[in-house]
């Protein structure tokens, strides 16, 4: 799974910016085994140590022993293994699994697929991908009726003309 990303270099001593995907974005810190994927190329690092940095993290990976190595993974997605995830608790998804996945109404009409997700602030919206695109309010019970990732659906009361 995706976490990150790193975006600059921080000193000279190899540390590198890092922006998180993560919620709150200090839990990337959490993971100590990492993937570093740039060029197309997979890389397993460990993270030496890191910190909160501004509205920012700072992380120091075995990969980089100086800013020159540092300056080798500018780019690089940082990637988990999945199996590094604690399991989501009842009630909640990893946005990744929501991805993908079939929308349909209450009266069975196929609205399309979940291509992403956004955070709005109030609260999550999914960004539904058919014959053209819908935003539907990430509202348990009220917009969102059911959600099952074995079948690969989430069942929504929204109006198709919406």
């Amino acid at each position: 799974m995706q976490l990150g990303k790193i975006t600059g270099l921080y000193g000279v001593k190899g540390w590198v910016k890092v922006f998180s995907y993560t919620d709150p974005r200090d839990n990337i810190l959490h993971y100590r085994r990492w993937f570093l994927v740039l060029n197309g190329k997979r890389t397993e690092v460990k993270l030496d140590s890191g910190r909160v940095h501004g509205k920012g993290i700072v992380v120091l990976i075995q990969a980089a022993e100086d800013r020159d190595d540092a300056a080798k993974w500018l780019g690089a997605e940082i990637e988990i293994p999945r199996s590094d995830m604690p399991p989501s608790e009842d009630g909640s998804w990893y946005w990744r699994d929501l991805i993908g996945l079939q929308v349909v109404n209450l009266q069975g009409v196929v609205l399309g697929e979940v291509s992403s997700l956004m955070e709005t602030g109030a609260n999550d919206v999914l960004i539904i991908k058919g014959d053209r695109e819908r935003l539907v309010p990430f509202v348990l019970d009220q917009y969102v009726k059911r959600v099952d990732l074995e079948a690969k659906v989430i069942e929504v009361d929204w109006d198709p003309e919406f």
